[in-house]
């Protein structure tokens, strides 16, 4: 396993994957953050951010069943692991301290 230190946007599919379940593939996933982020994103990246978290240990995945309307292709479907929980549980606990660092101020007269 790789190192399970996340960027932003490994952490973003990790965030999608878990709130997708059992639907969560590739093209569904690239759906999700397009509509959630309003950033381009491109399958391509998806994919290899995928790879990527299933190659340190953060995800999982699963071929399903072809389908007609997929011409025969298989969808590869992916499910957080408890590495992948941990590494989000990790990042939203380091980013609360950092919030929490940050002195009451009055935004509205800066």
């Amino acid at each position: 396993m790789k190192g399970t230190n996340i960027g932003e946007f490994e952490e973003l599919v990790l965030l999608t994957v878990a709130a997708l379940m059992e639907d969560a593939y590739s093209v569904s996933v690239c759906d999700e953050l397009s509509e959630h982020t309003g950033r381009t994103v491109k399958l391509g990246v998806v994919h290899a951010v995928l790879n990527r978290l299933e190659e340190k240990g953060l995800l999982k995945s699963e071929l399903g069943e072809a389908t007609k309307s997929r011409g025969g292709k298989r969808k590869r479907f992916y499910q957080l692991t408890i590495q992948g929980k941990n590494a989000l549980v990790q990042a939203k606990e380091m980013r609360d301290q950092l919030w929490e660092r940050i002195p009451t101020v009055n935004w509205s007269k800066i």
